[in-house]
């Protein structure tokens, strides 16, 4: 059997505890993406901003083997298949249970090209997860400003499908983070920060436009910055239910998570 946290000439020995099992393995890997991560999403969010035709995924340059040397178009085509591959094992069997022999199994490739682009399986995880921060932090940027008419509605509406399209896309990194058994509190930490943000966007977007009208508007609501971060839990709870396949029809919730939203800062 093949190593699961490293590549051949670096195995576990029999009964050996490697990091990919242990429940603080997938706190270490956050914590590497917040750290290190962030160049990369940042350089993604920048090119995604400039014209032309659609840029690269972060994730499309691979794991740590593959940083600071030029990857073809064969190259990201085999990063791609490995990364698919990744993220269904994962979502069938959970992250502690996926082994690399698995993931080459689907990829339909060979432990030798998986190890030329990825570390291990945390090192795979770890660029999907790159993934999913650039993709919420473009949803963060995005978020409007909400005036008290039906045209901050229908603004609103339309952010919260950008949202559940999102989240849907990044759903089994996401649920994997979610799981306390395998994360520990650390990660906990890296992502109430992530949420802070996103919470800061609502508050802002959804006050701005009051805190700019008239004299004698009422203002913003009391502890705008409250409301908005048990808006923002409701928003993802009911996404996480979604992705687990609960049966919710998708556009009447983001209409009723829409109305509930604008009440709570549009209430008379």
């Amino acid at each position: 059997m093949s190593g699961d946290n490293g590549p051949p000439g670096q195995r576990r020995t029999p009964g050996q505890r490697g990091p990919g099992n242990s429940p603080r393995a997938l706190a270490a890997i956050v914590g590497d993406v917040l750290a290190a991560g962030p160049a990369r999403v940042a350089e993604a969010a920048r090119t995604d901003a400039s014209p032309g035709p659609p840029k690269r995924r972060p994730s499309l340059g691979g794991g740590v083997p593959a940083q600071g040397r030029e990857v073809g178009t064969l190259g990201r085509q085999t990063v791609r298949r490995l990364l698919e591959a990744g993220l269904a094992e994962f979502d069938e069997r959970g992250f502690q249970a996926v082994r690399v022999d698995d993931v080459v199994k689907r990829a339909k490739t060979s432990h030798g090209t998986f190890y030329l682009y990825f570390s291990n399986k945390d090192d795979l995880f770890r660029t999907l997860l790159l993934d999913a921060l650039h993709d919420m932090q473009n949803v963060t940027d995005e978020f409007p400003v909400v005036t008290s008419n039906e045209s901050g509605r229908a603004a609103l509406r339309k952010w919260i499908g950008r949202f559940t399209d999102t989240y849907a896309a990044h759903a089994t990194v996401i649920r994997i983070l979610s799981q306390a058994e395998i994360v520990g509190d650390e990660v906990y930490g890296d992502g109430l920060r992530l949420l802070f943000r996103l919470s800061e966007a609502i508050a802002q977007g959804m006050t701005a436009a009051r805190a700019a009208a008239e004299a004698g508007s009422p203002g913003p609501p009391p502890h705008a910055e409250l409301t908005a971060l048990a808006c923002l839990m409701m928003l993802e709870r009911i996404n996480y239910l979604m992705s687990v396949e609960v049966r919710l029809p998708r556009d009447e919730m983001i209409d009723r998570l829409s109305a509930i939203i604008y009440a709570a800062f549009h209430a008379p």
